[in-house]
């Protein structure tokens, strides 16, 4: 039985998946936009709106210790990349602050041609529609 087992192993040992999931996270955060397969942004889609949602929480706060606190935590799960932490903090967090949840969209391209494996264009949702 499957009972109360969380997350998807993605055909990779701890390790592996661990270093895919921050690289395809940092990815999509610096470019706004990744091309992958369906189970592997189903696997990073609801990681990069909890990043995101702590930074705009913090910025809301006044402490300055729970906002280090906050930059601290968001840069251990981007494996130490301070430019993608800043990025997080400084463009992101402003760009959805009026916004509930939901940073993040994925279209379907279909199947790829040598495993016939679903893909999908994972984006974070553009400024203008906010």
């Amino acid at each position: 039985m499957r009972h109360r087992v969380a997350g998807k192993k993605l055909g990779r040992d701890h390790d592996h998946r661990k270093a895919l999931r921050r690289n395809l996270m940092a990815d999509l955060i610096q470019h706004e936009e990744i091309i992958t397969t369906e189970a592997k942004a189903q696997a990073i889609r609801s990681e990069v709106e909890r990043l995101i949602t702590k930074a705009k929480r913090s910025l809301a706060q006044e402490d300055a210790t729970r906002a280090v606190h906050a930059r601290r935590v968001v840069l251990a799960r981007l494996g130490n990349k301070r430019d993608i932490m800043l990025k997080v903090f400084d463009d992101l967090a402003e760009r959805y602050k009026e916004r509930p949840g939901g940073y993040t969209r994925r279209y379907k391209l279909g199947e790829r041609k040598g495993d016939n494996a679903r893909m999908v264009l994972l984006q974070l949702i553009p400024e203008d529609e906010n």
